[in-house]
């Protein structure tokens, strides 16, 4: 057993790599930047975890996602690796101790959002840092053409030219060809190197059904296949009106949305991940770095804007391998509704800079300054104070931040947090000095480690039920301890984020790229038409368009999902079909004929089965009839 495995058993408990994990972990050890492509679910933190245990010094981890970075940083823990996490709205003595401990101490990972990466504060003391690894996680946001796009990322190609001999593992679970060569260029690997699972997932069976009502038929599937499920839906208020629907049908369900506070957010993944919740109906900010294996179904009520957000979200199915489900419930209408989405998410140029002109004027910042502020934000009051859309002004600050002027966070749920200041020696002259405050330090002490060392997250609540007093005596104490500068206390803050990533510019000097603003709107709009044509298709296997999205060429049909279950009713197997299909495709891409001419001219001589192939050609407008009663190729 090498030591690679070693690690592995040690600190996971799992006797062997998966598929593909030892790959990329080998190419690491060679000291080679390497890009790895693994659908979701496939174990992509091993590949950067186990390797970075293995050397001296540590591993930075770049990822867009709090939630993921806080919930690895957790997983670590409990294995007794030390782990900090480093994003926007963190306080600079937070940001400070963070970073000397990983100069100074023992910590083995430090995770980071990217903008946390162009600061000087951050490149000054990376410059002492003992690193091993620089992993990039979500890697397609750094190519203009992947379908999240965060200008943020491009910073990490200077981080390299202080980290020269460093290896980067670039990591992500969807991207198509020419988004695979860009990561690579953007990220300045000394030599191409993508590592590549097939994206193909045998046990998943996907499924589209047309239907007129979509809540009966979301029934129909969730009584049929039994196991744990995900429901997506597009709004907040739509997962509560699924979720009692299922509820009243006698099917155990919750709902979950960005907007929960974490409480109801941890308390809702436990009773679904433990099983005690058997459906969760959910945005699409339900998954991410949420590990369940025996999820049988997934289902979409709602379009996705792209297939990468389709196939990872339906990807979060049968990780078990064992048989399950993906199924698109679609209506005529949601056409419409996808495509309304390219209007709403490109308002036009004057939109967006009446929108920067507003939020520089909302925050009181003048013209010139407001660099690398981080500013609470309330969308929906923004709006409110100048008559805004909520959709156009969002869609506005998103494109703001795409050209690298602001960045937007998602609406962060941030505990309370204590620090002390005073060391040990210190805190007992303290104590003695004031003993109505030794008890409740006694308390904080015996509740929470490390508090010496690091800010640590804190239950107010948990707190007040240990010493059996009200919540509102707790918030007093730590209050005065605060203020008696003894300890440092955050109090929870649950808020988006306005970061100024530039100095607030005249209207004059902000520069909208219109070639950009074009391009991004053509791919996007490819993406939507994209989705659509899956969730219409009815003469081509379900995996093999997914598949060939993604660049995997020969795809097999998969013989499982609606459209293979249609084919295979004809009694042919997939051999028998294609030669048929073949041979009338040829014929007919040459000339016109009558059904008796394919029959007589086909070289496989079953007159039956050639006539079965002709009528699914015509049922699935592959072939059609000239005025003169000939067929012709559609």
């Amino acid at each position: 057993m090498d030591r690679y495995q070693q690690i592995l058993t040690k600190y996971w408990g799992y006797p062997n790599f998966r598929p593909l994990q030892d790959d990329v972990i080998k190419s690491i050890a060679q000291g080679k930047d390497t890009l790895a492509l693994m659908p979701t679910g496939g174990g992509k933190s091993i590949t950067f975890q186990v390797p970075a245990l293995a050397e001296e010094g540590l591993c930075i981890v770049v990822t867009p996602l709090i939630a993921l970075m806080k919930d690895q940083v957790e997983n670590l823990t409990k294995r007794n690796i030390k782990a900090v996490a480093i994003y926007s709205g963190m306080t600079k003595i937070e940001i400070d101790i963070a970073l000397d401990n990983c100069i100074y101490g023992d910590i083995k990972f430090l995770y980071l959002s990217p903008e946390r990466l162009g600061t000087e504060l951050f490149k000054t003391r990376l410059q002492k840092m003992k690193v091993n690894l620089l992993a990039i996680d979500e890697a397609h946001c750094i190519s203009q053409w992947g379908y999240d796009f965060r200008p943020s990322y491009l910073k990490i190609a200077e981080i390299r030219t202080l980290l020269p001999d460093i290896p980067v593992l670039a990591l992500t679970a969807t991207a198509t060809p020419d988004v695979v060569d860009d990561i690579q260029e953007r990220l300045k690997f000394k030599e191409k190197n993508a590592l590549k699972k097939s994206f193909e997932r045998k046990n998943l069976i996907y499924i589209v059904r047309k239907v007129e009502d979509k809540q009966k038929y979301l029934l129909k599937i969730l009584n049929s296949i039994k196991g744990t499920g995900i429901v997506y839906v597009r709004n907040r208020k739509k997962t509560r009106e699924i979720s009692l629907f299922l509820q009243k049908n006698k099917i155990s369900s919750d709902y979950y949305h960005a907007g929960l506070n974490n409480e109801s957010r941890d308390r809702k993944q436990n009773a679904w991940k433990t099983g005690r919740c058997r459906i969760i109906v959910s945005t699409n900010a339900f998954g991410m770095g949420i590990d369940k294996s025996d999820v049988r179904v997934v289902v979409h009520l709602d379009l996705p804007d792209s297939i990468e957000a389709y196939f990872q979200e339906a990807g979060r199915a049968g990780r078990d391998g064992k048989k399950a489900f993906a199924a698109i419930l679609y209506h005529k209408s949601d056409k419409i509704k996808l495509e309304q989405r390219i209007t709403r998410s490109f308002p036009d140029i004057q939109q967006i800079t009446k929108t920067y002109n507003a939020l520089g004027n909302y925050f009181q910042i003048a013209i010139g300054s407001g660099k690398n502020q981080v500013l609470d934000f309330n969308l929906i009051d923004f709006c409110s104070t100048y008559k805004f859309n909520i959709l156009i002004a969002f869609n506005s600050l998103k494109i703001l931040e795409r050209e690298g002027y602001i960045q937007l966070t998602d609406e962060l749920d941030n505990p309370s947090k204590i620090h002390f200041l005073y060391n040990k020696d210190n805190l007992y002259k303290f104590q003695v000095a004031n003993a109505n405050f030794d008890s409740f330090i006694k308390l904080l002490l015996r509740s929470y480690s490390g508090v010496f060392n690091n800010f640590v997250a804190i239950d107010e609540r948990l707190l007040a039920k240990k010493s059996n007093t009200n919540i509102e005596t707790i918030f007093k104490y730590l209050q005065n301890l605060n203020n008696l500068k003894v300890i440092k206390y955050i109090p929870q803050k649950k808020t988006p984020l306005i970061i100024y990533t530039e100095e607030r510019l005249e209207e004059k000097s902000l520069f909208l790229s219109k070639e950009n603003y074009l391009q991004r709107k053509k791919r996007f709009t490819q993406r939507i038409n994209a989705m659509l044509q899956y969730a219409e298709s009815e003469n081509k296997c379900r995996s093999q368009l997914l598949l060939t999205y993604f660049g995997e060429k020969n795809a097999y049909r998969c013989g499982k999902c609606d459209v293979c279950q249609r084919r295979n009713e004809l009694d042919l197997n997939k051999y028998e079909f294609d030669l048929i299909l073949d041979e009338i495709k040829k014929i007919l891409k040459e000339q016109t004929a009558t059904v008796e001419f394919l029959v007589d001219n086909i070289s496989y001589k079953k007159e039956d089965k050639t006539l079965k192939v002709i009528q699914w050609l015509l049922d699935n407008d592959k072939i059609k009839y000239t005025d003169n009663n000939k067929l012709t190729w559609n």
